[in-house]
């Protein structure tokens, strides 16, 4: 993407905000290395990824608490990296309600139409729509300090967008709160953002939080942007050993590719397994097979098929809906995850420790990764 210009225009219509070679340098730290990145108009989009990642550097960087040190970057068509804050129609919900605890409900959410001098009555009437839309509507008169933490964020939530704004940006925003109440309240943002149909931009470390509410996801590692795509295509199908890693649990076999031999993976004891076609050049010495947990079979050793490698079960869990069995193989040297759904082809009371046991998967339920290794750690904000 060249500097200067919009974005190309994606399938669905012009992008609702876009970043072209957008960076960010304190003195000699790359907090964001060059990053393009569209985002479609409406679409709920989550920047996921570990603290110092970039995350929260991008966010601030697109509703312009910090300024670029290179790159462009577009909202609705217009260019705003060189505007202030107020002249870009974004508005921002942080972690910290941010409430002023000497007004009320009302007198909170209506604040920002005050400061745009928009006339008392149409200010209290959309002040109440706002409260209607996170369910709040008879809480009006009270102060912030009569309200849960819940619902004070949901007050935030109101606050920021009775403006209107073209994007609204989210930073940790259900962070302070339980767990339980956290996915009380993801369920009732998402309904929010159907709604009203606003783009969210919405950054978060918890991969579950973004999983359960993104259209689509960045995963972020050391400032840059390591994939981009709806959340069954990050978890099903990683581009990077740190995405496979970051996203769900997994397994990881460093393998070797023979040419002669397409569809079988070499392990460093030299069994030989089945991995997809493609991928990876055959040949590669730093491929990496992963297989999620509960794509991997595990079988008694004289029902086995060919392709299975042998294992002793170490630890089994069970964690309700399905029971996680830890097993050692020597192709590998961390423990093998399993997850046991229901009645699987061996019964979880048979997996007593240190139980002879084998393991299989089908081909295409494997993920081939280019390299090996782990992932690099972050060192931005």
């Amino acid at each position: 993407m060249s500097q200067g210009t919009p974005a190309a225009q994606l399938d669905e219509g012009v992008p609702g905000m876009s970043l072209g070679e957008v960076s960010k340098r304190y003195g000699s730290q790359d907090a964001l290395l060059p990053v393009s990145l569209e985002i479609r108009d409406g679409e709920f989009f989550c920047l996921l990824g570990p603290s110092g990642c970039g995350k929260t550097t991008t966010l601030n960087l697109i509703g312009g608490f910090v300024a670029p040190t290179q790159g462009t970057i577009w909202i609705g068509g217009h260019r705003v990296d060189r505007l202030p804050p107020h002249k870009r129609n974004v508005n921002t919900v942080f972690q910290s309600y941010a409430l002023f605890p000497h007004m009320t409900v009302g007198e909170n959410v209506a604040f920002g139409l005050k400061m745009a001098r928009v006339e008392k009555g149409e200010s209290s009437r959309r002040a109440l729509e706002a409260l209607r839309l996170v369910g709040l509507e008879d809480l009006g008169a009270r102060l912030p300090t009569q309200l849960s933490g819940g619902q004070q964020q949901r007050i935030a939530v109101a606050r920021a967008l009775v403006r209107r704004p073209t994007v609204l940006l989210l930073d940790e925003p259900l962070g302070a709160l339980d767990l339980k109440l956290r996915k009380r309240l993801q369920v009732e943002l998402s309904q929010i953002h159907r709604e009203v149909g606003t783009t969210f931009v919405y950054v978060t470390h918890d991969q579950e939080e973004a999983m359960a509410m993104a259209d689509r996801i960045a995963i972020m590692n050391a400032g840059r942007i390591e994939q981009v795509g709806t959340p069954s295509e990050i978890y099903r199908v990683p581009r990077s050993r740190f995405v496979a890693d970051f996203i769900g649990e997994s397994n990881f076999f460093d393998v070797t590719l023979d040419a002669s031999a397409p569809g079988v993976a070499v392990l460093k004891d030299g069994s030989k397994v089945g991995c997809p076609n493609g991928g990876v050049t055959p040949g590669s010495k730093a491929a990496t097979l992963m297989i999620r947990p509960e794509s991997i079979h595990v079988v008694l050793p004289e029902a086995a098929p060919p392709g299975s490698l042998r294992a002793t079960t170490v630890q089994t869990s069970f964690l309700g809906s399905y029971t996680r069995v830890a097993v050692r193989c020597e192709a590998v040297d961390d423990p093998v995850l399993v997850a046991v759904h229901g009645k699987g082809e061996i019964a979880v009371d048979a997996l007593d420790i240190d139980k002879e046991v084998a393991l299989w998967w089908r081909p295409d339920d494997a993920v081939l990764i280019e390299g090996a290794g782990q992932f690099e750690e972050g060192t931005g904000e």
